[in-house]
């Protein structure tokens, strides 16, 4: 009974997708709403039982592995999926008016979307690798028609854009699982790390596996999916693209590396990834002051920010660094879930009112839409590490991982990076402060936003401020079944 949660966190978003499609959303409205309330129960309790009793296990069915599936959680697989509840309540409280007010199929988008809420959770819950496999075909089957619900030229050229560089990643992952089965003969996650040795073969592997992994979160060199589809995809879904499915391809990067190959986590291994996290870090934030579109901006921010992720592994194999540098990459993936997932939804507000999101366009906007641009100022600033922002938090601990271990390249890459990220949010906002010239009426709203869609994201991105207030409950969580050393 104790572990009972587990499965249903799975189950229920998937159930009601299930009842949704045969029900048909117009004639159940609240039914998307009710299984997202029951998935937040249910991922609650999957929380709290981490809390107390450390890593929770679950076999479907009784079956043990290898033959049966097993789910297993531990602080930071709790806390994956915490976030993602929430941001799922949200995005579901918010896509309703949003897709009605647009003129969007609804009938399509509530199955899609909670199958990929289900997919999300059973992504966080896998012990195998071969379920893994199966989690990440299911967010690209689910995210790509959802990239393309608009249905014109630029979403849907978009759309297969990213399936086509998904499904290549997705076979590049599935070569390196079969390589690691050869050499291992199982594919459960802790039996496979304690198997493999530092060898050719299990390099091959891991290194097929990362490459198809970053292909599936956007990972810089292969990010060239991602700014078009999530400037294209509806707000709702372009929330939960950035904030959620992106973040789950980096959970399992590091999650493999810690959990799996740190046999072959050589401090030159680590720099190699790392140099890529940096890379992006620059990138990206270059590219996001370059735009003349708020989704754009926001989702070139999306490939900067997930760099920082992977500075974990370059400073997780010096003993001063690794925990600080544990602490601060979970707490960023926090923080940029919450913060993200609401910039995206203020983007869509002012997308909704105004019929564009052409930064020029947005002179004088703030009358308007004070609620929307409040959170759009709230989750730059996380993202720049104000305080007392989670962002801050997560890359103050960054840093201190950083200087501990004497990784001073790195610790100049945060600063740079939250410089940057300071330089493209304060044009954006500059803008929707500023008064428009003389006899410039394009601003006015041509449609009233819901009130619904201007507090979700604000109570959104507030989640991100209590984070920063008080943090020792996430830090706590997060010791639960971490790799040794990183308690």
């Amino acid at each position: 009974m104790a572990t009972l949660s587990l499965p249903l966190a799975f189950f229920l978003p998937l159930l009601t997708a299930l009842a949704v499609f045969l029900v048909r959303a117009r004639r159940a409205p609240w039914l998307p709403l009710l299984g997202a309330l029951a998935t937040l129960v249910a991922v609650a309790d999957v929380v709290r039982q981490v809390a107390e009793h450390g890593p929770q296990v679950h076999h479907l069915g009784g079956w043990q592995p290898p033959l049966g599936v097993e789910l297993y959680a531990d602080g930071l697989s709790a806390l994956m999926l915490g976030m993602t509840a929430l941001v799922g309540l949200a995005v579901t409280l918010y896509a309703g008016p949003y897709l009605r007010g647009k003129g969007y199929n609804t009938e399509l988008f509530w199955p899609l979307w909670l199958v990929q809420w289900a997919t999300l959770n059973g992504t966080f819950l896998s012990a195998d690798l071969f379920n893994l496999y199966v989690m990440l075909e299911l967010l690209t089957l689910t995210a790509a028609p959802l990239a393309a619900m608009a249905g014109d030229r630029p979403s849907l050229g978009a759309a297969m854009r990213y399936l086509l560089l998904a499904l290549l990643g997705s076979l590049a992952y599935l070569l390196g699982v079969a390589l690691l089965y050869g050499g291992t003969g199982t594919l459960h996650l802790r039996e496979v790390g304690e198997l493999v040795g530092a060898d050719a073969h299990t390099a091959v592997a891991a290194a097929l596996i990362t490459a198809g992994l970053f292909a599936k979160a956007a990972v810089f060199p292969l990010h060239m999916w991602l700014m078009p589809a999530h400037s294209n995809a509806p707000a709702p879904a372009s929330a939960a693209l950035s904030a959620l499915v992106a973040k789950a391809g980096l959970y399992l990067v590091l999650r493999l590396w810690l959990w799996v190959f740190p046999v072959l986590l050589s401090t030159y291994m680590g720099w190699l990834i790392g140099a890529l996290g940096a890379l992006a870090v620059l990138y990206g934030s270059l590219q996001a002051l370059r735009q003349p579109r708020l989704k754009q901006v926001i989702a070139y921010s999306t490939i900067a920010q997930l760099g920082y992720l992977l500075l974990l592994l370059p400073m997780v194999v010096i003993p001063a660094a690794a925990v600080h540098a544990w602490q601060g990459v979970a707490y960023h993936a926090l923080a940029h879930g919450f913060a993200k997932s609401a910039a995206f939804l203020a983007a869509g507000n002012m997308l909704y009112s105004l019929g564009h999101d052409r930064l020029e366009g947005l002179r004088g906007l703030t009358p308007y839409l004070s609620i929307t641009v409040l959170t759009l100022g709230l989750a730059f600033a996380s993202l720049m590490a104000l305080p007392p922002s989670g962002g801050f938090l997560a890359k103050w601990l960054l840093l201190s991982g950083a200087i501990s271990g004497g990784q001073w390249p790195w610790a100049v890459v945060i600063i740079l990076g939250s410089v940057l990220a300071a330089a493209y949010a304060f044009r954006v906002l500059a803008l929707a402060h500023a008064a428009p010239p003389a006899g410039y009426t394009e601003v006015r709203p041509a449609q009233r936003v819901p009130r619904i869609m201007e507090w979700v994201p604000l109570l959104l991105v507030l989640i991100v401020y209590a984070m920063g207030v008080s943090a020792m409950p996430a830090l706590g969580l997060l010791e639960q079944g971490a790799p040794e050393g990183l308690q």
